[in-house]
């Protein structure tokens, strides 16, 4: 990989991006590699949790790298917005949870990457916001559609219409973000909510965040239906009737995802 690093802690895969002279601006090259990775990560059920993270301290990502983007034709940058749009809803898609460890400027891209996660950690000096219409364009990777989801819609509105930069701590206060912390806390805390999740049944939250994406634009009968069918996969399993056999024996399940 020429743009991304990867590294396996347990069953956590942390995928750093890795163009720092950049501010880890997203070039079509890491767009290309994120999506392989991505991919790979669906399939793998040694993973159960995924960490997207930036190198460097200054930048999370700052977004579409602007300076290649310069020199694309139209043609050319539709292609890299619908890459974009698709890589990170992929991500979002993935049956793993999915973590954000910001350790900077999460601009643009940068911060639509944060949104198609499920958990956001950030630096109290980060700064985030989504600032394409400041540049002539919206936000294309999902921006328009998430953050509403998210934080309601009049709020995302201010956000999106203002091209507005905002604190970690003003994230916070929105519902954006899990948790601020200190720079020097940000691995270790991001790690200590993956170790957290890894304690659970890997089936039951893929279920679960499962019944809950697919859910959430639906109304509450049809919800419900997705509910019952997601339960009814977690019935059948090994590590369903092991809780069981732990909880008899008042020890921690060993949870195999099986």
């Amino acid at each position: 990989m020429e743009t991304i690093l990867l590294e396996k802690q347990n069953n956590c895969l942390i995928v750093t991006l890795n163009r720092p002279e950049r501010l880890n601006a997203m070039n079509y090259q890491m767009l290309l590699e994120l999506g392989e990775i991505v991919e790979r990560i669906r399939y793998d059920s040694d993973v159960r949790v995924v960490l997207f993270t930036g190198s460097g301290e200054k930048s999370f990502s700052s977004g579409a790298d602007l300076k290649e983007r310069k020199r694309l034709g139209e043609r050319e940058v539709k292609r890299n917005v619908h890459k974009t749009r698709s890589v990170f809803q992929q991500i979002a898609d993935l049956p793993q949870p999915v973590i954000a460890a910001v350790n900077g400027y999460a601009f643009g891209g940068g911060f639509e990457l944060m949104l198609a996660c499920d958990f956001r950690v950030a630096v109290k000096e980060a700064k985030m916001g989504l600032t394409e219409v400041s540049w002539g364009i919206i936000p294309g990777a999902g921006g328009t559609q998430r953050l509403p989801r998210l934080i309601g819609e009049a709020k995302a509105k201010e956000l999106i219409f203002t091209a507005k930069k905002i604190c970690a701590e003003e994230a916070f206060s929105y519902g954006l973000l899990t948790k601020v912390v200190e720079r020097e806390e940000l691995m270790q805390e991001s790690m200590r909510l993956a170790k957290t999740l890894m304690e659970n049944g890997p089936i039951a939250i893929a279920q679960a965040k499962f019944a809950m994406n697919q859910g959430m634009g639906l109304d509450l009968k049809a919800g419900l239906e997705i509910e019952g069918k997601a339960y009814e996969v977690t019935i059948p399993t090994s590590d369903r009737l092991e809780a069981l056999q732990a909880f008899a024996e008042k020890r921690k399940p060993i949870f195999k995802g099986e």
